[in-house]
């Protein structure tokens, strides 16, 4: 049993992550998420979402005249710069050697309950310039 555990351990552990500050690597672009207040690394910038302005999306099986839209401020810093822009929801940014983009927000909106802030993940790719 004891070596079960010892062998097992460290494969459960690998699999655990900060929750709002996961990432995945996709070709040449690296998608991350991040709460409000959490700086993330991109590959190229680091981003902290500061506000969320707004989350007009369409809830989970409603139909809507309108998809929404979500807009956040966020600073945005590389070695020689340090901005704080407005970011929409799938509207690339260009900032250092690449492209910035909101490309995800979690969770969907639903019908029924408000989304708490603490409760917001939002999912950004930054994807480098071709050379």
């Amino acid at each position: 049993m004891k070596r079960t555990l010892i062998v097992f351990a460290p494969l459960a552990l690998a699999g655990c992550v900060t929750p709002g500050t996961s990432a995945t690597m996709s070709g040449n672009s690296h998608l991350a998420y991040a709460r409000i207040g959490e700086t993330i690394a991109l590959g190229g910038p680091r981003l902290t979402p500061l506000v969320l302005i707004e989350d007009s999306r369409c809830p989970h099986d409603v139909q809507c005249v309108w998809a929404g839209r979500v807009r956040i401020s966020a600073t945005i810093s590389t070695p020689t710069m340090k901005l704080t822009r407005e970011l929409i929801l799938g509207e690339p940014f260009s900032v250092a050697d690449g492209t910035l983009t909101l490309s995800e927000v979690q969770p969907s909106k639903r019908p029924d309950a408000e989304i708490q802030i603490r409760d917001y993940r939002f999912g950004f790719r930054f994807a480098k310039a071709s050379k």
